[in-house]
């Protein structure tokens, strides 16, 4: 796992890790105290529920915190020529079908967004191509080649 992360995706995670330390933990802590004031721990749900969350809520804690130790913003080249960390590139298959997609580190990968990660199948079949390249990119489905038709910084329109 790289541990290459874009400027945004920083940002995000910090903000993640701030809001789930400053809003989130504190008002299920006050929770949890508030239902084990009512007495009978064993058989009150709200205490037991509020256990579990503050659990999940340190465990994603320990874990933002420590991935955010470990990242290191890169910033993807001023002009890119080839297919490189958080630029944009583009490539159409077979079929005539265009995806576009921005080369991310593993953290912040939303394919739903246009985000895969350099470190996926498809990201490793990117990298370092240029435009007009044939690329084969590996699946469990089957090969897929498809031709790289553009590589920017900025969002494609």
């Amino acid at each position: 796992m790289t541990n290459l992360i874009t400027a945004e995706g920083l940002k995000k995670l910090q903000a993640e890790f701030d809001h789930l330390w400053r809003v989130e933990r504190p008002k299920v802590v006050q929770g949890v105290a508030d239902a084990a004031a009512e007495g009978d721990r064993s058989e009150n749900a709200e205490y037991i529920y509020g256990k579990k969350r503050l659990r999940e809520i340190d465990r994603k804690l320990k874990h933002l915190g420590g991935r955010l130790k470990l990242l290191k913003i890169a910033a993807p080249p001023a002009e890119p020529h080839s297919v490189s960390f958080g630029c944009w590139v583009c490539y159409e298959d077979e079929d005539g079908n265009e995806r576009c997609y921005r080369l991310v580190g593993s953290d912040e990968f939303d394919v739903a967004q246009g985000m895969i990660s350099i470190d996926s199948p498809v990201g490793q079949a990117l990298l370092q191509k240029k435009i007009d390249d044939e690329v084969t990119i590996r699946r469990p489905s089957g090969d897929l080649t498809v031709y790289i038709t553009a590589i920017s910084n900025s969002r494609p329109e």
